[in-house]
């Protein structure tokens, strides 16, 4: 029991004060406070519990073209270092800047087609007269080993992945407006007019099955940055559920 700064105990005073630290504690135990060490053993072994539940998470990002999905993937490789980022294999050529391995897995048609007969796809589908495979093996390997994965995959792709793969969470990245997605779309040089026309009715049609993802985060110009905040606080919440199943691949 604490004293008063500057207070002497007497013998007399230091009696009473034990005699009523014993009362304290015989009011402890008569109403079962004096196991309090039994209680917090057990209440750290539950936070314990609490902290094991936790799984790591498959996050797929999708979107329609030219809504700045590579963009925010790249941010968020510096706000999750510690994540896998799959890589996703395709058969069209590669723009200026892209890496084999680190942006997609430049394949020709023989060896994409050689790959999915192998069933190393997590999932695969022709876009844009192009074909696009997810690997799966690094994805299950990195899950194994406690990494969140994040997926990048066109609409098509999210559709089957939801279809193969329970408890995963998907983030529909919406535009700002049409008239700024034709902006995107026709500053990126990377089609002729007509390819063009035919990705922008595209993401008109794909806007539509945004309702069936489990969250929307809007990719406004120049602010970018707000979006990885949404993602991270939208992984941050997965990690806070209070049941997180495994997933399974």
């Amino acid at each position: 029991m604490g004293r008063a700064r500057g207070v002497t105990t007497t013998g007399v005073g230091l009696e009473l004060e034990l005699a009523l630290d014993q009362r304290v504690e015989a009011a402890r135990t008569e109403t079962g406070l004096g196991a309090t060490d039994d209680a917090g053993h057990r209440g750290d072994d539950l936070i314990g519990d609490l902290r094991a539940a936790r799984r790591p998470r498959l996050v797929v990002i999708s979107g329609p073209s030219g809504v700045g999905k590579d963009t925010v993937i790249e941010d968020l490789r510096g706000r999750f270092p510690d994540a896998y980022f799959a890589v996703t294999a395709t058969t069209r050529p590669r723009r200026p800047g892209e890496m084999d391995g680190v942006h997609y897995f430049f394949l020709d048609d023989d060896a994409f087609t050689a790959r999915r007969a192998d069933a190393e796809f997590l999932e695969s589908a022709e876009v844009y007269g192009f074909q696009y495979g997810v690997p799966r093996g690094p994805i299950r390997a990195a899950l194994e080993r406690g990494q969140d994965v994040f997926v990048k995959v066109d609409i098509q792709g999210a559709a089957a992945i939801r279809a193969l793969v329970e408890h995963a969470s998907f983030i529909f990245l919406a535009p700002e407006s049409m008239a700024e997605l034709m902006r995107r779309l026709h500053a990126r040089k990377t089609d002729d007019p007509e390819a063009l026309m035919k990705r922008f009715g595209t993401a008109s049609r794909e806007l539509s099955a945004a309702r069936e993802f489990d969250y929307v985060v809007f990719n406004e110009t120049g602010r970018t940055e707000r979006t990885v905040d949404q993602i991270a606080a939208i992984v941050a919440s997965e990690h806070c559920r209070t049941r997180q199943p495994d997933v399974a691949l």
